[in-house]
């Protein structure tokens, strides 16, 4: 009997969630909230009606006294019209002028933040580590600011930083940073900035000079790339480029237009079961055989994912990989 008891309630259960499955979907027909427009899972999923959920990158913490590095941040507005707005790190003072590391965080160009605890735990290590003043830059995400507005961005940040020192309105560049130690630097999508950002300077100038660009498997695709990787750039530009664009894949640019790149140093980091390091590595080849006037080193990590030193700051290989990283910024030439 009891059995039977059971049986019946598991029928009427399935049936109630059938039916709210039903309603679900009913109510998604109608309904340009809940109707998807555009699938990015694992970052957002979009929806007819234009709003945007985020699957992932919204927890943000506040600037603070980092008490296991002494690294202290800060957050300051730089464009009020936009809200663009960038997280600065300072290290113990070591006496002298310290490097300036402007740096881009990754997530596809749709998620993540430069309040992210993730990156504020990553830019206090690199920041003690490098001993160097990083700018860490809180760009527009598309889709609700598709591509350029992330480059603009960049490109706002770099001629702020510049102008900051000159004219001491911000104490910790005007008076802790080297302009002639400026570097630029990003993971990912952030990465991707990073380079953009260097190939606009120089053709424009921004009134700084970059003395060194730090690619951490950076997002770069081709022209033969998957159709899901294809409707995703197109996504995050909102289709204003082609998968043959310089913007996402720098390879595509004559040998000649190189020599726009505004540094004489870059760094190439690739974790080895990324799926984007054929086209990183085809970065450097392509910088190397191009004629341009500089040194491009490859550091490679063997056994790693994408982005894999952004979450065990802990581990050898991160340890590594940051040290790495800081030695590329100390150098002296």
């Amino acid at each position: 009997m009891a059995s039977r008891s059971l049986f019946a309630l598991l029928v009427v259960a399935a049936a109630m969630c059938a039916s709210v499955a039903s309603a679900l979907r009913s109510r998604a027909a109608t309904d340009p909230n809940m109707e998807v427009k555009f699938d990015f899972t694992p970052f957002l999923i979009q929806y007819r009606s234009g709003r945007v959920q985020r699957l992932m990158g919204t927890t943000v913490v506040a600037p603070s006294l980092d008490v296991r590095t002494g690294v202290v941040s800060k957050d300051v507005v730089v464009d009020r019209s936009t809200g663009l707005a960038v997280r600065l790190y300072r290290p113990k003072h070591r006496g002298g002028r310290l490097p300036v590391l402007i740096y881009f965080h990754g997530g596809a160009f749709v998620v993540e933040s430069a309040f992210d605890p993730v990156y504020h735990n990553y830019l206090n290590a690199l920041a003690a580590k490098a001993g160097a003043i990083a700018v860490s830059v809180n760009y527009r995400l598309a889709p609700e600011h598709p591509l350029p507005a992330a480059y603009d961005d960049a490109w706002t940040v770099l001629r702020w930083v510049a102008a900051d020192m000159q004219r001491g309105a911000d104490s910790w560049l005007a008076r802790r940073g080297d302009a002639s130690r400026l570097f630029v630097a990003g993971d990912s999508a952030g990465g991707n900035i990073a380079h953009n950002l260097a190939m606009r300077a120089g053709q424009h100038g921004g009134g700084a000079t970059i003395r060194g660009v730090a690619l951490l498997d950076p997002y770069f695709l081709g022209k033969y790339v998957d159709p899901t990787a294809q409707r995703a750039w197109g996504f995050i530009c909102a289709g204003r480029y082609g998968m043959e664009h310089p913007y996402v894949n720098p390879m595509a640019l004559p040998a000649a237009s190189w020599r726009r790149l505004a540094t004489s140093r870059v760094l190439m980091t690739v974790s080895d079961l990324d799926r984007l390091g054929p086209w990183q590595r085809a970065y450097v080849d392509a910088l190397r055989g191009s004629g341009w006037p500089g040194e491009a080193r490859l550091y490679v990590t063997p056994g790693e994912g994408h982005c894999y030193f952004l979450n065990n700051l802990e581990s050898p290989k991160e340890a590594m990989h940051m040290a790495t990283l800081a030695a590329f910024i100390n150098r002296d030439t």
